[in-house]
């Protein structure tokens, strides 16, 4: 015995027409008709006498009546009353984000939206890009914010919030320590430290592109794939790393940051937003929201 099969018992005893009872349910007359004798054969009971022009109820069918209103009528409160309750149960808003995103531009947003939102939980979980772009896929976070992939996956929607700027990171002995700005041909001799491609491609590329738009090929002296790793190499004197400008906020013992000058057709280092199509939580839309509002104030300085 199925709820609906009582709902459609119900109904053709209140109607007394099989035709306007399956039209209350909005089913076909045959499925409606099956429901009912799926019924009877289950409890070996005639519920219905049925003629060609007239339904009633057995009087078996006026006892079934009595027991299946009540049923009907509780299964339709707990309904109503757990989805009151789901309502009122706070969804914490789950955000990744990649390092420069967690440093320069949430804390700001963050901010913002504390002031409309102070009841809202939000979990921050900072990681790779490439680690984060899963977590959002399978549901883990609500919305990221990353270097946007090579390849986009279609269930994932992506937007440019801007291209943050870069700097050179130098020893602080280093001969260029003093200049408040350098152009790649101040350093093109200069053993250069690079990330891997595979795991931070933006930060590969943008090395390699600054050098060969100058008709320049930068002499890699170094591997490495964290930034603090990077910087580390940098203050031991093994090289030198285009940084994202985020850094220069950060204190670090043995290396200075310098402004880079970038030519007007080599874009900055991207960091997207990007959450999954056909979400309508309301927090991540109204995040959203306030990110474009703010989007002048936001990227100030990135």
């Amino acid at each position: 015995m199925e709820l609906n099969q009582l709902r459609c018992f119900i109904a053709v005893a209140q109607e007394l027409h099989f035709g306007h009872a399956a039209q209350k349910m909005e089913m076909m007359p045959a499925s409606f008709g099956r429901f009912i004798r799926l019924l009877e054969e289950e409890f070996g009971l005639r519920l219905l006498n049925r003629s060609t022009r007239n339904v009633s109820l057995t009087q078996e069918g006026v006892l079934f009546l009595e027991d299946a209103v009540k049923i009907v009528a509780l299964a339709d409160q707990l309904s109503s009353k757990f989805k009151k309750v789901g309502q009122k149960i706070k969804h914490p808003l789950r955000i990744g984000a990649m390092d420069s995103a967690a440093s320069g531009l949430l804390p700001k947003l963050l901010n913002i939206y504390r002031q409309s939102h102070p009841e809202v939980d939000i979990h921050l979980q900072e990681d790779k890009s490439i680690n984060l772009i899963p977590r959002l896929k399978s549901g883990w976070l609500d919305a990221i914010f990353v270097r946007p992939p090579e390849k986009y996956d279609s269930a994932i929607e992506f937007s440019l919030i801007t291209h943050e700027n870069c700097a050179l990171a130098v020893p602080c002995h280093h001969r260029l320590a003093e200049r408040n700005s350098v152009s790649v041909h101040d350093f093109a001799e200069e053993a250069m430290i690079l990330p891997e491609r595979r795991l931070r491609p933006h930060s590969h590329d943008l090395t390699m592109t600054l050098f060969r738009t100058e008709g320049l090929q930068p002499k890699i002296s170094q591997y490495a794939d964290e930034k603090h790793t990077i910087v580390n190499l940098v203050s031991a004197g093994l090289g030198l790393a285009i940084v994202p400008a985020y850094l220069k906020g950060q204190s670090f013992p043995g290396v200075k940051y310098i402004a880079l000058q970038v030519p007007e057709n080599v874009a900055g280092l991207p960091l997207s937003v990007a959450w999954m199509k056909g979400n309508t939580d309301a927090n991540l839309l109204d995040l959203l929201q306030l990110l474009k509002d703010n989007h002048l104030a936001l990227v100030k300085g990135l």
